[in-house]
């Protein structure tokens, strides 16, 4: 039995007309560019996250440069986040001219550790009073941990820009409440890459926030800094989100809370069926309920790679996010990390592997892929 880390084609079959028919009234609308489907997609996503204003963006990658941007971070100013994480987290950063500062990670939630980010400030006091923002990362469908983030931060008076490019929809559980990802911060990002949960047909992105200035901000940012046309009031960049990609997103939004409980449903029944094999399972920290489960990333005591490849042989689709953390990537060593300094993101980067867990996925591959794990293992 086949096995594939992820079928498109199995979610857009029951969608496929009603996908065919918002693409096509795009292209006769002509409207391509900022078209009334993005205005749409902008209210939809903004009242889903539970935030004041949203702004489509033409990547995920987009919306954490331009929210950067937004915030007038540039060279002099450091920005703290996770060196395990896909490159956009740090690259954005790296990208304005600014300081990669990093914590590691929580070594359950793999997400940013707060204990971490407060013994940072207390040791790098020379540096603290440059820092301009954070960046926690939602990883794999579940929030960091907000609420000590968010203290950190407001004792600091620095900016908060969550990464949720695979989180939307994932629950937070604040002591302020039940909270969205992306509605915590000063600004929350999201990637729209077909992937996701929530994915469309090419790149997308969205920019959320409560802070309708920093919103409008970011409208001007993503439109070269021009209103009226032609009047430059910022330097920004072409960053809009393409009419057909809103148009397609508007289609798969109401299917969204369905999709992310078969995906919940899904890595339950993992769970169960490695039980007992010194496998680690994706741990919910909030409860499962609250997780989004983008991926179901197992944490293998040795021979992770090996195992990846005998999945492989037998047509099990896996992946490794994320084998190299970001301070042993090539393009960081000037910024004096060494191996042994982000411990948690090194042990991640070289004992996890992620399996499929999209909606559509049946029980009976499910119980393929852990047959093939535990054959590998016997």
């Amino acid at each position: 039995m086949k096995v594939p880390l992820l079928d498109l084609k199995a979610q857009l079959l029951p969608l496929e007309s009603e996908i065919k028919a918002a693409l096509n009234a795009v292209v006769d609308s002509t409207a391509y560019i900022n078209g009334p489907a993005v205005a749409k997609l902008e209210h939809d996503i903004a009242a889903y996250c539970g935030a004041v204003c949203s702004v489509g963006v033409s990547s995920g990658t987009d919306a954490l440069l331009v929210s950067l941007m937004a915030l007038d971070i540039g060279p002099g100013d450091i920005v703290l986040t996770t060196p395990y994480s896909f490159f956009a987290t740090a690259g954005t950063i790296a990208r304005l001219g600014a300081e990669v500062a990093m914590v590691d990670i929580d070594p359950v939630s793999y997400t940013l550790d707060p204990a971490a980010l407060q013994t940072w400030f207390k040791r790098e006091t020379t540096k603290a009073g440059r820092v301009k923002a954070v960046i926690p990362v939602h990883l794999y469908g579940q929030c960091a941990d907000m609420d000590t983030i968010m203290q950190v931060a407001r004792n600091r008076g620095i900016a908060v820009i969550e990464d949720a490019a695979q989180a939307i929809g994932a629950v937070y559980p604040s002591a302020d409440g039940l909270k969205k990802a992306g509605s915590i911060g000063t600004v929350g990002c999201f990637s729209f890459f077909p992937s996701k949960n929530l994915g469309g047909i090419g790149d997308g992105g969205m920019v959320v926030t409560n802070d309708e200035a920093l919103a409008e901000k970011v409208r001007l940012l993503r439109n070269h800094g021009a209103h009226p046309k032609y009047y430059h009031s910022l330097i920004g960049g072409n960053f809009r989100l393409d009419t057909v990609q809103a148009a397609v997103l508007l289609v798969k939004l109401p299917h969204l809370e369905r999709w992310h409980a078969m995906r919940r449903e899904n890595a339950a029944y993992y769970d169960e069926l490695l039980a007992g094999t010194g496998i680690r399972v994706p741990q919910a920290v909030y409860g499962r309920e609250h997780h989004i489960y983008n991926q179901y990333v197992i944490s293998v005591p040795e021979k992770r790679d090996d195992l990846r490849a005998w999945l492989a042989e037998h047509d099990i689709g896996n992946e490794v996010y994320y084998p190299v953390a970001f301070h042993e990537q090539e393009c960081f060593r000037s910024l004096g990390y060494k191996k042994g300094d982000f411990p948690n993101s090194e042990y991640a980067a070289k004992h996890t592997l992620a399996l499929p867990v999209y909606p559509e996925l049946t029980r009976p591959m499910q119980e393929r892929v852990v047959e093939m794990i535990h054959q590998f293992y016997r």
